[in-house]
């Protein structure tokens, strides 16, 4: 061990949903875990509105009710996906999903991504074995065949037999530890935000794939959606430049009016629309979860469900070594975790972005097999089915 390091018995670096969740996942096995987080405390215990809304799965649902993070949200605050509609530029046609096909009463929860952070840092916050690390940045990070080694930015170092980046979708700890990734940069800006709206939206989610932009409104609580604004990357700028109430009234044309009169009630964020998948998710007692493995387009607002999905994996592989006396990084363990996290995440990932590539295509042939995939969805029902249960985690 080097001189002066801190012993741990796992490290991981980032302290967001997905890796909170990860220490959450084991904060029963004694353990001695320390998060590392270049964010304040404060910004911990009380996460900015973001602007990005996530629509929760019932598989998601039911590990943060598990682990002790959904009681930390406010019920007043669970938006809910009865129905989700898909339409296809000017055609009123859409492929739907309606909850009363599936075995449950709604596709899923849409929760605001800043309350999942402070719901996910409060299920920690007092465990006795999980330390959290504030304000501090990584410089290095190194294994060999018993440890890992991490540097912070004032020098001090962190050892453990496992270290987790989950650092989000362009982690600098999956380059320095080798690991490369296949980038889709889709040239597009999304820009998200919060509005209410004079007729109930009935808990109807809709995406709406117009010819130049696309537009989702998903429902949240009472009478207020979360509107998801794709856009080509030069034309972002026009669009934040506009007044609330042209924003606003914008929104509500290219919505047809379905929710009447629109206000926006928070402040519009934009994020450039980049999909991520790591090459490998592990190296020599090294993995990563959350986006810095797979970084969904939030085309499902889908991706939150992969990163607790992932770390619920990793942390059974974990928790089994443990159980038997083994070494907790071992390779072993961690290409458990890889095999069974890439078999899930690699149809969503690419299926996705099959379909944004699709959807966002303007020309005549495009169109044309826009409008045929959206009538056959409907029709195909053991296609349909499975669609739904990936988006649901249901039983089809």
């Amino acid at each position: 061990m080097a001189e002066g390091a801190q012993r741990h018995d796992i490290i991981i670096i980032g302290a967001g949903p997905a890796g909170l969740s990860f220490a959450r996942t084991l904060a029963d096995t004694g353990l001695n875990m320390v998060l590392v987080e270049r964010q304040p405390m404060a910004m911990l215990e009380n996460p900015p509105e973001d602007g990005r809304d996530i629509a929760l799965t019932h598989g998601s649902e039911t590990l943060m009710k598990n682990l002790g993070i959904w009681g930390h949200i406010p019920e007043d605050q669970l938006g809910t996906i009865r129905d989700a509609k898909v339409i296809n530029g000017t055609d009123p046609y859409a492929l739907h999903f309606a909850a009363e096909d599936t075995s449950a009463p709604y596709l899923g929860k849409l929760v605001p991504n800043h309350l999942i952070r402070k719901a996910a840092f409060e299920s920690v916050r007092h465990s006795n074995n999980i330390t959290i690390l504030t304000e501090k940045t990584v410089t290095a990070v190194a294994t060999d065949a018993r440890q890992g080694r991490v540097t912070l930015d004032d020098g001090s170092v962190l050892t453990a037999p496992l270290v987790i980046a989950a650092d989000s979708r362009m982690s600098e700890n999956r380059r320095r530890m080798g690991i490369s990734a296949q980038m889709t940069d889709f040239g597009r800006v999304v820009i998200v935000s919060e509005l209410s709206h004079t007729l109930p939206h009935n808990d109807v989610a809709t995406e709406c794939f117009h010819y130049d932009r696309t537009l989702a409104i998903l429902p949240m609580a009472g009478m207020k959606s979360s509107a998801v604004v794709t856009l080509p990357a030069d034309q972002a700028d026009a669009v934040l430049a506009m007044s609330p109430e042209d924003f606003a009234a914008d929104i509500a044309t290219r919505f047809e009016h379905r929710l009447g009169e629109m206000t926006l009630v928070t402040e519009r964020h934009s994020y450039p629309l980049m999909g991520v998948i790591a090459n490998r998710f592990v190296a020599n007692r090294f993995a990563l979860v959350g986006d810095a493995a797979v970084g969904m387009h939030p085309v499902t607002a889908h991706g939150y469900n992969l990163g607790l999905s992932g770390a619920t994996i990793l942390a059974a592989e974990i928790r089994a070594a443990k159980m038997r006396g083994d070494d907790i990084g071992a390779m072993p363990g961690l290409l458990a975790y890889e095999r069974q996290h890439r078999r899930k995440v690699l149809p969503l990932y690419h299926g996705t972005n099959a379909i944004v590539r699709l959807f966002t295509t303007t020309t005549g042939p495009a169109k044309l097999l826009r409008s045929a995939a959206l009538r056959l969805g409907n029709v195909l029902t053991p296609a349909k089915k499975l669609i739904e249960k990936q988006l649901t985690e249901l039983e089809a």
